[in-house]
This record gives structure tokens, C-alpha cells and sequence, in this order.
């Protein structure tokens, strides 16, 4: 169970994070939401898709790791085989918790779940001996930092694709080498044909907004389904 707690010099002086660890945990995730600063480095490996809220009606942007619930098809052995590692995995185990008082504006501090499964006796230290913050540490900070900065400009993006009506759900269903078929439920993609007829005016305002580029590059990446089922697929056959 997470224990978060705010990050302190003094009672955390000692504590270490092994990188191999805390990807390692991320085996269970068969997604994990992204944001759109990332989409140029999650293209050259994940699907991108959206997901929405049952409740809120809400849609968010995630990369796809696995198709069913607790399969993630790239790590394997312990081991993530991705060439980048999305945000929301690679800042574990460090969170952003708000501080102040309403009406105070939005003040945050980082806080660390110290029952994180990659924090050990290896690994690199996040302070020094003096207490002050060492490179692992500032990494995850700036981690922390890209997906709070990505959170407007992302919620922007899905928001100007709902107003032009362009999101679509996907309609997967794969059979897989031992014949076993599934079908993938929950997700969006971009309807790439209305998005082709969008007059001039919608167009522009996309590509001025920069909002186009993210488009395509989301329709790109869902031919990384194909080396996922390849993955899947090669996985089966060794258990077999």
C-alpha cells in the first residue's frame, strides 16, 4: 500500500532509487496517461490513444502498454524494454501533493511513497550527505515538473478535438497466435477522415494552436498495435 509523505532532507537523507526497480513496478500497467510534450518520444514505440471517464465524461491521453488489465508487453523479466519510459512510470516514486490553504493559489510540494518498490539499499541517493539534492533527485523533479506544465496544453488539445467532434471509439478486436481473440474496449482515437474534411478555418486554427502536429502523431502511433500483438504473440509461444 502507497504511503506518501512530503519529501524531507533530514528523514529521507538515506533513502535510494534504483531506476530498474521502479520501471520494473510498472509491469501491471497496461497504460498510463501521457501528456503532449511527451508524443514525439512515445511515437517511436506506443500506441497513443484516449480514454474516457464513465463518470465525468472526461477524456484523457494515454499510451498503451498491454490489452488486457495487468499486462504491460514491455517489460519483461523484470525488465522495461521501452526506448523511452513515459513520464507517469519514470517519476514514480515521487508525486506532487498541493500545500496552502483555499484561495491561496496553487502551491505544490514533492512528496515520496516511501513503500515505493524501487526504493532499496542500491541504487542512486536523491540527497548527499549534506542534504542537499543530488541529479537523481532533480531529474524527478523536473519529471514532476513537465507533467504538471503538460497538463493545460494537453487538456487544451483534447478539448479543441471534442468541439470539432473528431474523437471516435476504436474498434479493435485481435485474434493472437494460440487463436484466442479479444476485443479492446474503452478507447478513442481521431477520426482521420473528418479530420481530413475540416475546412480551412478548423485547420488553421489547429495548426496555430499546434494542435495538428499531436493529431497526426497520435493516428501514427496506432500502427505500433501490429508490434504489440507481435510481442504478445512471442510471449505465448515461449510459455508454451
Amino acid at each position: 500500500m502507497a504511503h506518501l509523505v512530503s519529501l524531507d532532507n533530514i528523514a529521507h537523507r538515506q533513502i535510494r532509487i534504483d531506476s530498474a526497480r521502479v520501471e520494473a513496478a510498472g509491469a501491471a500497467l497496461n497504460m498510463v496517461p501521457v501528456v503532449l510534450s511527451e508524443f514525439l518520444k512515445l511515437v517511436v514505440q506506443y500506441p497513443i490513444a484516449f480514454t474516457k471517464d464513465k463518470d465525468t465524461g472526461r477524456f484523457a491521453c494515454v499510451a498503451l502498454f498491454g490489452f488486457h488489465d495487468g499486462e504491460n508487453l514491455f517489460v519483461d523479466e523484470g525488465r522495461w524494454e521501452g526506448i523511452y519510459v513515459p513520464l507517469q512510470v519514470s517519476r514514480q516514486p515521487f508525486f506532487l501533493g498541493q500545500a496552502g490553504q483555499p484561495g491561496e493559489g496553487e502551491h505544490y510540494v514533492v512528496c515520496i511513497d516511501t513503500e515505493h518498490a524501487g526504493i532499496g539499499a542500491d541504487g542512486e541517493r536523491i540527497f548527499d550527505a549534506d542534504g542537499q539534492e543530488t541529479a537523481c533527485l532533480e531529474e524527478a523533479k523536473g519529471r514532476l515538473a513537465e507533467l504538471l506544465n503538460g497538463e493545460e496544453p494537453t487538456r487544451q488539445f483534447i478539448d479543441t478535438l471534442v468541439q470539432l467532434k473528431l474523437l471516435v471509439p476504436m474498434q479493435l478486436e485481435i485474434t493472437f497466435g494460440n487463436d484466442d481473440t479479444t476485443q479492446v474496449q474503452g478507447l478513442y482515437t481521431i477520426d482521420d477522415a473528418r479530420l481530413a474534411q475540416l475546412d480551412g478555418d478548423a485547420i488553421a486554427r489547429l495548426h496555430t494552436q499546434g494542435l495538428l502536429g499531436p493529431a497526426y502523431t497520435m493516428l501514427a502511433s496506432l500502427g505500433h498495435i501490429y508490434a504489440m500483438i507481435d510481442r504478445r504473440n512471442k510471449r505465448l509461444a515461449r510459455a508454451a
